[in-house]
């Protein structure tokens, strides 16, 4: 009998090869590559799906039932029943991604001892043991509730078939990174594992109706660990963003197929867990000190407006390159806005290091967020500071430009509703007093940097 083979299968990509290599031909990965174990094939799978396969039971568009009527899941968490799109939608399955120790295990476990309240939730853990998660709930609360089960488990057909028993209604895995199923020889975490256990779990949501939230590790760049394909096969993709050490922490969905990408929810980590931070834009100015360099920010988090400080500092440098450093603002970003003010302003920071930081720990992604930097940076370049009654937005072109945004009306709202009197806006969204509209950063920054 042959000698069964191994190969070297990439974790990155799921590229295959006979020996192993430093770096991944496919997807151009170094140290990807690691050993399993072939499958058994005996009969090609082509030569089975030509002779095994039946006949499909098929559906006009109006002979199937809507799905409306489908009652969602309460998560008690009314920020995050938008974010879902209503509610954890029942059969589907959530994939929620995040930094270690962000509080992705805290806010599941308060989010199934609410729903436990009325429908039985299985908490099943590959990750801590029954005694670590009991002293989690009892700091939460969360241990009180007769329909919340836990399991302690790593194995995907043991976890698919309590799913389809159809004894619970809500089932979290945590997390999808530790299963692994009897027939694969490779070990838990790899591309095949995680491909195949996800599969074996979704197929039995769909059978059963129960709804299944995955937790998803993420590597060192921040995406989701594992195969490209884990969050095709999902319903819905969470990513849990914020600093783990302290601030603000978001939660929002790159992929919904229930709802919405835009929502938004802000969290803030206390003793008794995740709490809902209701008036985000109060707390990220209480402390805030109207120096150089400091301007605030009308932005948004998915639909909601929130007012956020921008605070930039600018230091001759002591070396022959000067040194950029941005925290919770895009990098390539900066150099372009500063490359941007040194044309068309004039302002020479070839000879200065330039840092800049966004207050609370977000993460910017708001093309209005130019002009405010661009503020700050000239701010603190000429020593001199803006109003403590102005609010910033709009995008900067590469002409030194500004150009309008989206949603002036909810930015405009939030800036009032904090008593700010005036927003400094393009020229292109001025609808009321309230705004002064500019047309390129050179006027912006002659009429507001005193």
């Amino acid at each position: 009998m042959a000698k069964s083979k191994t190969q070297f299968v990439c974790q990155n990509c799921g590229a295959s090869y006979q020996k192993w290599t430093g770096k991944c031909e496919n997807c151009g990965q170094w140290n990807t590559l690691v050993e399993q174990a072939p499958v058994s094939s005996g009969k090609s799978a082509v030569a089975r799906g030509a002779s095994s396969g039946r006949l499909l039971a098929v559906q006009t568009m109006q002979s199937i039932s809507a799905s409306e009527g489908y009652p969602r899941l309460d998560t008690g968490i009314a920020d995050l029943n938008d974010v879902l799109g209503g509610g954890v939608l029942p059969g589907g399955v959530v994939l929620l991604a995040g930094q270690p120790g962000i509080g992705k295990s805290t806010l599941l476990l308060q989010v199934s001892a609410h729903i436990a309240s009325s429908v039985p939730v299985l908490y099943a853990s590959g990750e801590e043991s029954a005694s670590q998660v009991k002293l989690r709930a009892e700091r939460l609360g969360a241990h009180g509730s007769e329909q919340l089960s836990f399991v302690a488990s790593t194995s995907a057909d043991d976890i698919a078939a309590t799913i389809r028993s159809g004894t619970y209604k809500l089932v979290i895995i945590d997390s999808i990174q530790t299963l692994s199923l009897d027939d694969i020889t490779s070990a838990p975490g790899t591309v095949s594992q995680i491909t195949n256990s996800s599969n074996v779990i979704i197929r039995a949501a769909k059978d059963s109706g129960a709804a299944v939230i995955l937790v998803g590790h993420v590597t060192k760049e921040g995406s989701i660990a594992g195969p490209k394909v884990l969050e095709h096969l999902v319903d819905v993709v969470l990513q849990f963003e914020g600093d783990r050490y302290g601030g603000f922490k978001v939660v929002r969905a790159i992929k919904n197929r229930f709802g919405s990408t835009n929502e938004a929810a802000i969290f803030e980590m206390e003793e008794e867990g995740l709490k809902v931070v209701t008036n985000p834009s109060a707390a990220l100015l209480a402390e805030r000190q109207n120096a150089d360099g400091s301007v605030v920010l009308a932005t948004l988090e998915g639909t909601r407006p929130l007012l956020v400080e921008i605070q930039a500092l600018v230091n001759p440098t002591n070396f022959g390159y000067p040194k950029r450093t941005a925290s919770g603002f895009d990098l390539n970003r900066l150099n372009l806005l500063i490359a941007v003010l040194e044309r068309r302003t004039k302002l020479n920071l070839s000879d200065k290091d330039v840092y800049i930081n966004v207050v609370g720990g977000l993460k910017l992604s708001d093309p209005a967020a130019d002009l405010a930097v661009a503020m700050a940076i000239a701010s603190a370049a000429a020593g001199r500071r803006l109003s403590d009654e102005v609010v910033v937005f709009g995008e900067v072109g590469l002409g030194g430009e500004i150009r309008s945004v989206q949603h002036v009306d909810k930015r405009v709202a939030e800036a009032k509703k904090l008593g700010f009197k005036e927003a400094l806006a393009p020229i292109g969204t001025k609808k009321n007093s309230f705004i002064r509209g500019v047309k390129d950063l050179r006027q912006a920054l002659i009429d507001y940097v005193k």
